[in-house]
């Protein structure tokens, strides 16, 4: 007898979150910015954001010698495409996941690289599309704050699992939040009531999860990895960002996923 899959119900509710977002406001709930709301974004201006973002990161990875040569990249949480653009023009294969199909489809209509992206609707705590030693790089950016942390420890794991040995994370996530009135407000305030004042006050079409992901947890998570650099690279009032450049030097982790 076959049986069902059910979605574990964080997971069940960013799909839902996400999905809306993408069907209302998928650029801006990409690159959220009070100026671009209600379609403020120009395509190419939203593309080359990506570049601006992409590009000092590849140049970084070859400043500490570990950059792939071309190679299969995994872009996580690939939201409308912006930054899987951006990688298509540094390596060979680019594959973008989401959990949101109507990203995906805005993302398809974006796609830049002359068949170079696939990209690919995931609604699974895991990434087990795809085999062990899958990718050379995997590049995930301002996208695991947004989920519950042990779904996105969860994730930083299959990372560790999909990566070739030898291969590069780079993962750009808030490490803390700064001591502002926003930056406390998500430090202290429950979440339905930050929930709430995003929908009702800000207008969001659904709210945006935010949490911090430390580096000594990071570590933790890939204990065959190496962090070879966390720099700080994005600031705002609310909290402090880093990009961390984590080399697999070891065997990846046994198990998990299937060709």
């Amino acid at each position: 007898m076959s049986t069902v899959e059910v979605m574990p119900v964080g997971l069940e509710q960013v799909r839902r979150d996400w999905t809306r977002l993408g069907s209302a406001e998928p650029l801006w709930a990409v690159c959220v910015d009070p100026d671009k709301r209600d379609g403020g974004w120009d395509d190419d201006e939203f593309l080359a954001s990506g570049r601006a973002d992409v590009d000092p990161a590849v140049a970084r990875m070859d400043e500490l010698g570990i950059r792939p040569g071309g190679g299969r990249v995994l872009d996580f949480g690939c939201g409308a495409g912006r930054l899987s653009n951006a990688l298509a023009a540094h390596f060979d294969e680019v594959v973008g996941v989401d959990i949101s199909a109507p990203m995906l489809e805005e993302a398809r209509r974006l796609d830049r690289s002359g068949g170079r992206i696939a990209f690919t609707l995931n609604e699974r705590a895991d990434l087990s599309l795809f085999g062990d030693d899958s990718f050379d790089l995997v590049y995930t950016d301002l996208v695991l704050q947004h989920l519950p942390a042990a779904l996105a420890e969860g994730y930083v794991r299959e990372f560790a699992r999909v990566l070739r040995p030898g291969g590069v994370m780079v993962l750009g996530v808030p490490e803390t939040e700064r001591r502002t009135f926003k930056g406390m407000v998500f430090r202290y305030v429950p979440w339905p009531l930050v929930a709430l004042a995003q929908r009702v006050v800000l207008r969001y079409p659904a709210p945006m999860r935010m949490h911090t992901l430390r580096t000594g947890r990071i570590a933790e998570l890939v204990p065959g990895g190496r962090i070879a650099a966390s720099d700080e690279y994005w600031g705002g009032d609310h909290w402090r960002h880093l990009r961390h450049f984590v080399v697999l030097d070891g065997a990846a982790p046994a198990g998990g996923g299937t060709a």
